[in-house]
């Protein structure tokens, strides 16, 4: 029988990983493709992608929590705390290391929009680190996903 950690657990990778994939890999690129408005995309895109930051920090914080409290100091050694880890410092990262480099490029471009101001290419630059971040934190997902298969412990 598992426990309500055990169900937590589940709950958080799932709610964390599939939010990756759903948001990162089919809304954001439907909202740009379906909406005529490219800066109203963007805005609801980096609105959602910002929540499901918060959401990856408190399920990375829990998952981290769960391996060590169950495993002890020998969690240290799974590759999936590592994982984990390595998906938390990515999120906040992101977050809270690009994120805000893009908003003050945004607010610089005012009252312009960024991508036709001057401040494009810089703009472009730091969107394709956070895309890079973003993508290589969906990977370790799919890993993470993939060695929960193989051995639910």
């Amino acid at each position: 029988m598992r426990s309500v950690a055990d169900g937590l657990h589940a709950i958080a990778m799932t709610l964390w990983i599939g939010g990756l994939w759903t948001v990162g890999l089919l809304v954001a690129p439907m909202l740009f493709y379906a909406m005529g408005d490219r800066v109203l995309a963007g805005s609801i895109a980096g609105r959602m992608f910002t929540l499901l930051a918060y959401i990856g920090i408190g399920c990375g914080a829990y998952l981290l929590l769960f391996r060590l409290l169950r495993f002890g100091a020998s969690g240290l050694k799974h590759g999936r705390f590592w994982i984990v880890l390595a998906m938390l410092v990515l999120v906040l990262t992101g977050e809270f290391g690009v994120q805000p480099v893009l908003a003050a490029i945004k607010h610089q471009a005012l009252p312009a929009e960024v991508m036709e101001s001057v401040f494009r290419d810089r703009f472009a630059t730091w969107h394709g680190v956070a895309s890079v971040l973003y993508l290589i934190e969906c990977l370790l997902g799919v890993l993470l996903v993939w060695l929960q298969g193989r051995d639910p412990a």
